[in-house]
């Protein structure tokens, strides 16, 4: 691992050694706990070089606030960061990314900043600490320019920054993934946070009290009660139980656009902030609406693409049939006789392109641009090019967005490789389905002698499967991954009949009545 402190260091060893390879970057003020480690850990599985920033950014603390307090720790992060497997830190002093010794929120004005919306920025936290997430996104666009990380890792539980910069990655274009991670508790129910280190042990036990207000207000929203101030009154109460709290904020509002809502129609974030002695401590949780999504992950020859839809058909759920979609996009890029080599083209195609997918008594229908391709997308010219469409990055993109969109009202089935992990990474239940490399070998043999195919051996398709296994879970684009929350079904020994109704009894078990 190597730690640099300058933007050249950092900058010549990146040019040398990311050929090839994506980089995850997880930025941090430092003083690193498992809540930071939970990020690290996940850009280090999912990128080919992890970046962790170490850097205490004085321009998002106003003078009267704890920058000088707040706690520094380099080696102990150093350490941890190592253990983890981190490939390089970048831990920078003020002047080198600021040129000046001395800044804050307010003399911050002396060089260029990046001003987000303000009516995302003077709501929550902004309303106490003005001038904050202008020094949040300023220090964030900096390290995006520096680093061009692929994908950047941020917590959930610094909800309020992570709209913040999801907005700024999408308003100024800049061409990065923005990953969300779950917030990570200690056993009682708080948050991690650096900011725990200021408090006794007596006062982390009575700052638990936030996470079970949250869960109040939880409980009256899976009750059926959406209102705001129904809601929002039931985690006061809790609160109040805890005289030594006190509240700054209680607030329901719009996960992404961060608008006060008086009712949840979809979903809404839960937000408290409050201070218990001199520490501030924040906490949320996001209460969905929304009908369950099932992703369904695992190696080729596992049987996914036919238990997917007959779990879909077993619990009254849309199949989200990627694959048709896929296929309807390089239907279209032949009917406008683009060459499969010429990725501009279809990056613009794809980019203007609507696919839309109903149910009816036939069957799933697919239609692109207002059109019905449904058969049209079987023909044997695009079964023989969809796999070179579907391997250009900006195809993937799109038809990823458009599939987050309908993730959004919830309902879904969907299978692939990185479905729990990238596509829907807050599915209500993941499922990884798998087999042994002879489990799935002998089912193809069967298939292949049923069909009278070919001659192949069942050696050769146990080296054939395990060549595209290896292939698979080492691609560039839609890895085979495993989600951390999914559960594991080794379908050895088990018909398609068997598997379907265990992820059906899975689904009744945990979710049944939800949305």
């Amino acid at each position: 691992m190597r730690l640099f402190t300058t933007r050249e260091g950092l900058c010549s060893y990146l040019t040398s050694h990311r050929l090839g390879k994506d980089v995850g970057l997880v930025p941090t003020m430092g003083a690193l706990h498992p809540g930071h480690l939970s990020l690290i850990e996940r850009a280090r599985r999912e990128n080919g070089i992890a970046i962790v920033s170490i850097f205490v950014n004085p321009l998002q603390f106003a003078p009267t606030e704890d920058l000088q307090r707040y706690p520094r720790q380099l080696e102990e992060d150093r350490r941890l960061c190592e253990e983890v497997g981190v490939d390089g830190i970048f831990a920078p002093g003020m002047e080198e990314l600021y040129g000046i010794s001395a800044v804050n929120t307010e003399t911050g004005d002396r060089f260029t900043q990046v001003v987000p919306p303000a009516a995302m920025t003077s709501r929550l936290c902004g309303a106490s600490r003005p001038g904050h997430f202008q020094g949040v996104a300023t220090i964030v666009t900096k390290l995006f320019n520096l680093i061009q990380p692929e994908r950047a890792y941020f917590g959930q539980k610094d909800a309020q920054q992570l709209a913040i910069i999801r907005r700024l990655v999408a308003d100024l274009n800049l061409p990065v993934t923005i990953i969300s991670c779950p917030i990570v508790r200690l056993e009682s129910g708080l948050a991690w946070s650096s900011r725990n280190q200021y408090l006794t042990e007596a006062q982390k036990a009575q700052a638990s009290i936030l996470y079970r207000s949250l869960q109040e207000g939880a409980k009256v929203f899976q009750a059926g009660d959406c209102d705001r101030a129904v809601i929002i009154e039931a985690v006061r109460s809790k609160l109040a139980e805890v005289s030594d709290i006190e509240v700054e904020y209680i607030e329901l509002v719009d996960p992404q656009s961060l608008k006060s809502i008086a009712k949840i129609e979809a979903s809404g974030l839960l937000a408290i902030a409050a201070r218990l002695g001199t520490t501030r401590l924040i906490d949320n949780m996001v209460l969905q609406k929304r009908r369950p999504i099932v992703a369904i992950d695992g190696p080729a020859g596992a049987g996914k693409s036919t238990v997917t839809r007959r779990v879909a058909q077993e619990l009254g759920l849309m199949y989200l049939d990627t694959g048709a979609m896929y296929r309807a996009i390089t239907w279209q890029v032949m009917s406008a006789g683009i060459k499969i080599d010429d990725e501009p083209a279809i990056a613009q195609l794809v980019s203007q392109s609507e696919i839309s997918l109903t149910q009816s008594d036939e069957g799933l229908q697919v239609w692109i641009n207002g059109e019905e391709v449904t058969q049209e997308i079987r023909s044997l010219e695009v079964t023989a090019n969809v796999s070179a469409i579907a391997a250009i990055p900006a195809v993937r993109l799109a038809l990823v967005k458009q599939q987050q969109r309908w993730g959004a009202k919830g309902g879904i089935v969907a299978e692939g490789r990185d479905i729990g992990t990238f596509v829907f990474p807050d599915a209500e239940l993941k499922i990884f389905l798998t087999a042994s490399v002879e489990e799935r070998a002998r089912r193809r043999f069967l298939e292949i002698k049923e069909r009278e195919e070919s001659d192949v051996t069942l050696a050769q398709l146990e080296e054939d499967i395990h060549q595209r296994d290896l292939r698979d879970s080492t691609r560039a684009i839609a890895p085979l991954r495993k989600a951390e929350d999914a559960i594991e079904i080794n379908t050895d020994g088990m018909n398609i009949s068997e598997v379907t109704q265990y992820i059906i009894n899975l689904y009744r078990q945990n979710l049944e009545g939800r949305g």
